[in-house]
């Protein structure tokens, strides 16, 4: 392609491949339903209903893994804002509809499953979390740059589902009890099938328009956040997060970019001129600076964790 293509030629040209990587996800797709991972008879009345309201000595996780469950939540709570991005990225014709549908459908099993978990088990506090889904959904996301914007959506979602589903995972060991575990298993296992759908379509974009792909792709990776970044203490909560292995820098770097950038054969292509090689350059020095941020995080956390064990091993 000799001339940059617009949102809508791309849209026109990959439908075949949404419709056929629409129908994969279908056919790989498990149904499952949110009441089935929840304890239900560990649920009783708040003081509306003549009960008790929740007190912390109620929750049953500790204070990381209540940190990581609500983070999580209150992400997935957000979802009105991703359908509203993807519906304008993606459009809600033809192919494009049904998958921005489906994807919506299924997403919004997450939130759901997570919310009645959390309070049937008294695990956070119900009123807070509440104050902060108003907060959180009132904010909304950032508001993407001006300009063409399926190329960089696409980059996006395929990242953030890949970032997500190992933030569940590692939550669910967190919180060292097996149902929560089973729970965000199984929520992890829709975002890795999502990821897969939208990596599959950001392969074919970048065969497609391969300049103006990875010309997106660096953009995106130099400048990615996660989708929580407006919710209350979001900042704070992924401080805690990357300290205990929910998810840092270097998951972010080894288990996120580097395998889908690999996936996408971004480093090995000979079809790139102009600013598709300049921005592969970018992207090449922005991931060595990861690595070496990705290092000293690391050794700053283990020089903590042995000092606290010092502390620990003094204490009479």
């Amino acid at each position: 392609m000799t001339t940059a293509l617009t949102d809508f030629d791309i849209l026109r040209e990959l439908e075949p491949v949404a419709e056929r990587h629409l129908d994969e996800h279908l056919r790989k797709a498990k149904a499952w339903h949110p009441h089935d991972y929840v304890p239900w008879d560990d649920g009783r009345n708040f003081a509306a209903m003549g009960g008790i309201d929740w007190d912390p000595e109620q929750s049953k996780l500790s204070e990381v893994a209540r940190i990581a469950m609500v983070t999580n939540l209150l992400t997935e709570d957000n979802l009105p804002s991703y359908h509203r991005e993807i519906s304008e990225s993606f459009s809600l014709d033809g192919v494009w509809g049904t998958w921005v549908g489906r994807w919506t459908a299924e997403e919004n099993r997450h939130a759901i499953v997570m919310r009645d978990y959390l309070v049937v088990t008294r695990a956070v506090d119900p009123v807070a979390l509440e104050q902060a889904r108003m907060a959180h959904m009132t904010s909304g996301v950032a508001k993407p740059e001006k300009g063409p914007q399926f190329l960089r959506s696409v980059a996006y979602v395929t990242l953030q589902e890949l970032a997500t589903r190992i933030s569940h995972r590692n939550t669910g060991a967190a919180c060292n009890e097996p149902i929560a575990e089973r729970m965000l298993q199984r929520i992890a296992a829709d975002e890795n099938l999502h990821m897969i759908f939208y990596r599959n379509l950001s392969a074919a974009a970048v065969d497609l328009a391969p300049n103006e792909a990875v010309r997106a792709i660096t953009d995106i990776v130099t400048r990615f956040q996660m989708p929580g970044l407006t919710q209350p203490n979001f900042r704070r909560n992924a401080v805690v997060l990357a300290k205990n292995g929910i998810y840092d820098l270097r998951q972010h770097l080894d288990v996120v970019l580097r395998p889908v950038l690999r996936a996408w054969k971004v480093f090995e292509r000979t079809d790139l001129s102009d600013d598709g090689e300049r921005a592969r350059d970018e992207l090449g020095a922005f991931l060595d600076e990861l690595a070496i941020k990705a290092t000293r995080f690391e050794e700053q956390r283990d020089r903590a964790a042995a000092r606290q064990s010092e502390r620990a091993a003094v204490v009479p």
